[in-house]
This record gives structure tokens, C-alpha cells and sequence, in this order.
């Protein structure tokens, strides 16, 4: 069973800190702006996910349009990252890997929230929108 939007939201936000660090500690003369970034988009995701919990239903608007640009990003920071790889760079395989993480994750979500019941603000994603 999938747990309910707003604490997948607090999850995914969790995520991208962890992410954030992870990416920092990888290089952390290089990747100061991983951890300042997985950290303000972290927990703005996490603050998505409070106000959907506390049914704030328009914060799945909110949720969608971060998540959207999240992915639109990591899908091109991925991108260069991976060209970067196999053109011999191997020191940008750590932060291409984290990025692709962050992307998998971030297409998830934003299925999930797409899918999430318009009718519900806690929005039990998989649930059929018309009843």
C-alpha cells in the first residue's frame, strides 16, 4: 500500500536532503551548492507535505509545479553528468548517480501526485479519481 501524498511528500523531501548531503560529503570542495540545494528543495518538499497532510489541498498544486521543475533539472544535470562519464571523467560518476537518483525519485512523485485523488487533500495515490 502506498502511504498517503502528503507523507510521501515528507519522504521524498527527506530524500533530497540525504541526497544533498551525500553529494556534498562526495566532494566538498566542488559541492557546497548540492547540500544547499537537497536541503532548500528538501525542505520545501517536506513543507508541501505537512500542508497536505493537514489537508491544504491546494499544496498539491504547489507540489506538482516543485517536483515538475525538480525533474526538468535533474533530467538535464543527469544528462551532462552521464555525457561527462563516458567522455572519461570518472570523478562525475557519484554525482551523476545521485542526480539520476534524485530524478527516479522525483518521477515517482510526480506520478504519484498526478494520480492522487483530486477529491481527497491526502490524496491515497493509485486511487481511481472518479468514484
Amino acid at each position: 500500500m502506498t502511504p498517503p501524498i502528503g507523507s510521501w511528500m515528507i519522504g521524498y523531501g527527506a530524500f533530497l536532503i540525504a541526497m544533498g548531503i551525500a553529494g556534498y560529503l562526495s566532494n566538498p570542495e566542488k559541492a557546497a551548492t548540492a547540500m544547499l540545494s537537497g536541503g532548500t528543495f528538501g525542505t520545501l518538499s517536506m513543507a508541501w507535505g505537512v500542508l497536505l497532510r493537514r489537508g491544504h489541498a491546494w499544496a498539491r498544486r504547489g507540489a506538482l509545479a516543485t517536483t515538475g521543475l525538480l525533474a526538468v533539472v535533474f533530467t538535464w544535470r543527469a544528462s551532462v553528468g552521464w555525457i561527462a562519464v563516458s567522455a572519461g571523467q570518472s570523478e562525475k560518476l557519484v554525482a551523476a548517480a545521485l542526480i539520476s537518483a534524485m530524478l527516479v525519485a522525483s518521477l515517482v512523485t510526480l506520478w504519484l501526485l498526478i494520480t492522487a485523488s483530486a477529491d481527497d487533500p491526502h490524496g491515497a495515490p493509485g486511487r481511481a479519481r472518479d468514484a
